[in-house]
């Protein structure tokens, strides 16, 4: 007997219509629920970083994420290159609460991984901080405002696959 199909995939976005879904995902979170302004949501970062997407057994997109690498990473990851940068998670108001947010960390740290990275830092809104350390995230440094959100930066050193 083989189990259910699962409700959603992730993957990283491969194409022009991927990553409009991830943008439009980004927009309908950041811009339209928590008010980020359009002008400051897109940046020229979006241009190399790899973004990935959780998709539906119907194609619908539900959530989002990016990795930023190398020197475009830096200033955010204390000048580590071996350290990249998950940033612009956001998971659609329907999608809450079925494991999504999860799944799309562990494929951005999949695509860390490949690219040779040996740690992820991110900046977690505040109140997602517990998020974040159930999947092994340590917070550091003091709390500092973006886009008006209080957040607070953390860190999770990557085992290779398979530990």
């Amino acid at each position: 007997m083989t189990g259910s199909p699962a409700p959603y995939s992730t993957r990283r976005a491969l194409d022009d219509a991927d990553l409009a879904a991830c943008f439009q995902v980004r927009k309908d979170v950041f811009v339209g629920e928590q008010q980020v302004p359009e002008e400051i949501e897109y940046d020229s970062l979006d241009a190399t970083a790899v973004h990935v997407l959780a998709v539906a057994a119907d194609g619908s997109a539900l959530g989002t994420g990016r990795l930023l690498h190398g020197a475009v990473a830096a200033d955010r990851t204390g000048g580590d290159l071996t350290v990249g940068s998950l940033g612009r998670l956001a998971v659609t108001r329907a999608a809450r609460g079925l494991g999504v947010g999860a799944a799309l960390v562990r494929a951005i740290e999949d695509q860390a991984r490949a690219l040779g990275l040996a740690a992820v830092d991110l900046h977690a809104q505040t109140h997602a901080l517990g998020f974040y350390e159930r999947l092994g995230y340590v917070a550091y440094g003091p709390e500092f405002p973006d886009a008006g959100i209080s957040h607070r930066s953390m860190r999770r050193v990557l085992r290779p696959s398979g530990y």
